[in-house]
């Protein structure tokens, strides 16, 4: 394995740790199809990776995790590199980071630090490089941290969210995915009761009588551990049978890639909300929320010193 590697070894505390950290990312990325949010990452990470008691320590100031911190640091030089990116607290990783992998552990991270310090010079007009993180496991860069930091709090926060939409029921996540829609302006006048539905949970029209097309047949699914299948996506499409309906299929949990592929293919338009998709609309379109609905999955907005990427 790469540890036992002499130029692995000869790497400072914290470049070992960045470097076993972000190979082992990817290779997790890679099994999941790419795509898993950031949470799961550093899970998965702390059950298949073996870190020392020093790798283990909490920083007193942030009360983070060193070896989380740094892999959180060292991803920015990932994403200036094009080998990943970050989106609403999910972590995808790019056909060059998959290519990138065959380098090795060691030589992708120096490659997407490379990389970094060519965009960083050319973004600050910088003459010389600066030391990226020094033996007390500092960080150098005081643009890059904030963005680490920022980061993290990110994933935090849309953990959270999603913590408090597990410990609903699945009538408690039918109802928020019908208030989502209400609050882009469709009306919902059914909205499936407990028993049998018919393979539709929600309708929603763009008027009250719902004249006008399209009309759209929702299927909610609260399972936040299971992907959703192919054969889910295909009972959906089997109820469209009205000229001018659509489907949307919401759920808890994530798609599978044949579900996903199936869906774009698909001749009749149906429309795939994971759990991500449904976090990043409820805060888009929170404000248009009632109060009562709002308190369904109340968030509180805080505002913290950004970057200029």
């Amino acid at each position: 394995m790469y540890t036992n590697d002499k130029e692995f070894k000869e790497l400072s505390l914290s470049r070992q740790v960045a470097t076993k950290t972000v190979y082992e990312t990817f290779k997790i990325l890679k099994k999941k199809g790419s795509k898993l949010s950031g949470r799961e990452v550093v899970e998965q990470l702390s059950q298949t990776v073996e870190f020392t008691d020093w790798e283990k320590e909490r920083y007193e100031k942030t009360g983070y995790i060193r070896w989380q911190s740094i892999l959180h640091f060292f991803t920015i030089d990932c994403m200036k590199a094009g080998y990943m990116r970050k989106q609403k607290g999910v972590w995808y990783l790019t056909v060059e980071g998959e290519k990138a992998m065959e380098l090795g552990a060691v030589k992708l991270l120096e490659t997407a630090t490379a990389k970094y310090w060519i965009w960083k010079k050319e973004k600050d007009q910088l003459e010389s490089e600066q030391k990226h993180l020094d033996e007390e496991n500092e960080l150098g860069d005081k643009e890059q941290s904030q963005k680490a930091k920022l980061d993290l709090l990110e994933e935090d926060a849309i953990s959270g969210i999603k913590d408090y939409i597990n410990d609903k029921n699945p009538y408690e996540f039918q109802d928020l995915v019908a208030a989502l829609l209400r609050a882009m302006k469709y009306h919902t006048p059914f909205i499936s009761p407990k028993g049998k539905d018919g393979g539709i949970d929600i309708v929603a029209f763009q008027d009250p009588l719902g004249a006008k097309s399209p009309r759209i047949k929702v299927q909610v699914k609260h399972r936040p551990s299971v992907s959703i299948s192919v054969s889910d996506i295909r009972s959906l499409i089997g109820v469209l049978n009205k000229e001018g309906d659509i489907g949307l299929f919401v759920t808890s949990g994530t798609f599978t890639s044949e579900a996903e592929r199936f869906a774009r293919d698909s001749h009749i338009h149906v429309k795939l909300m994971d759990i991500d998709n449904f976090i990043e609309l409820w805060q888009e379109y929170y404000e248009n929320l009632g109060d009562e609905e709002k308190n369904m999955l109340p968030l509180s907005p805080i505002y913290f010193l950004g970057t200029n990427d």
